[in-house]
């Protein structure tokens, strides 16, 4: 990924990550109190920077991870 989408992309794949995963330790965690919402809200908040740098930084190696694998793949295909 080239130019501004390789900062672009992670942004939006940290959030929708950031926003199922800390949903579902939220409901893991505490069940579903009256307040679930907004303590999930809050947790969100907190991730969705950290799922952003934590992908910005992943995803050279996921790439060349994917490169490796795949090239592995076809390789195989006779």
């Amino acid at each position: 990924m080239q130019g501004k989408a390789r900062f672009i992309f992670p942004f939006f794949q940290a959030g929708i990550m950031a926003f199922l995963m800390t949903g579902f330790v939220t409901w893991l965690n505490l069940g579903l109190p009256s307040d679930f919402v907004l303590r999930w809200m809050l947790a969100f908040v907190k991730a969705w920077p950290l799922a952003y740098l934590a992908a910005l930084v992943a995803a050279p190696f996921a790439q060349r991870a994917t490169r490796f694998v795949v090239a592995r793949l076809e390789g195989t295909k006779t």
